[in-house]
């Protein structure tokens, strides 16, 4: 029997470094709203996905205010968010039916420019390898903060990490069973407490993040174009 997807959207961000009293994944690029662009694009990915929308309590309304063939979708789900992220993407498996050899997508609401493509090989990727991590090479040079310095560091070490970041069911699953911890900044980190390996696969330069106004410019020229 093939897999069943689940897209866990991840909306908790504010406007505070927008200078914008909208939370930021609530603000239009093009003629839709970040979050809007998003969950459709897990949407038209797969036919049978299933996306399930995490936001605060206190953002609700925004959420009604979508429009209807986002939030009355029927292979959209929405729930509350909790303090941190770690316990919203909590919330949000708590929503899914799924069983052992499903897959589940973690993704920022902010990053409205994934490709269908990325998507679609992010599912390959963890099916096959039990987790994929969409990552960057690194393009500015890169130096470490030391005491009493800094040094260069090797730029070719290192990579970009983004989302989203799909996992097979009973891997997630368990790796959010563990306590929290301040080493928790993203959700491979998470399972890789757990002692298992990360695959990462090659990503996107347009995936970016939206979190500042030179960001929001951005996506809007990309969208637009």
């Amino acid at each position: 029997m093939e897999s069943k997807k689940f897209a866990i959207i991840v909306a908790g961000g504010s406007g505070s470094r927008m200078n914008s009293d909208t939370p930021k994944q609530f603000l239009t690029v093009g003629k839709h709203s970040i979050i809007a662009y998003t969950i459709s694009k897990f949407l038209q990915s797969d036919e049978q996905l299933q996306v399930i929308v995490v936001i605060p309590k206190a953002h609700e309304l925004l959420w009604l205010q979508l429009p209807n063939e986002i939030v009355e979708h029927s292979r959209v789900t929405k729930t509350c968010g909790g303090e941190t992220r770690y316990q919203s993407v909590t919330n949000g498996l708590s929503c899914i039916d799924a069983k052992e050899g499903d897959l589940v997508a973690i993704h920022d609401a902010v990053r409205p420019l994934i490709s269908e493509d990325l998507i679609n090989r992010c599912y390959s990727a963890a099916q096959e390898f039990g987790n994929a991590i969409p990552a960057t090479p690194i393009v500015e040079t890169l130096r470490k903060i030391t005491e009493s310095d800094s040094e260069w560091v090797n730029r070719a070490d290192f990579r970009s990490v983004q989302t989203p970041q799909i996992f097979l069911y009973e891997i997630i699953k368990d790796a959010y069973h563990q306590p929290f911890s301040d080493t928790f900044t993203d959700d491979a980190s998470v399972v890789e407490a757990l002692g298992m390996k990360v695959n990462l696969v090659e990503g996107e330069r347009n995936n970016i993040k939206i979190t500042t106004q030179e960001d929001l410019k951005l996506a809007r020229l990309l969208i637009e174009s």
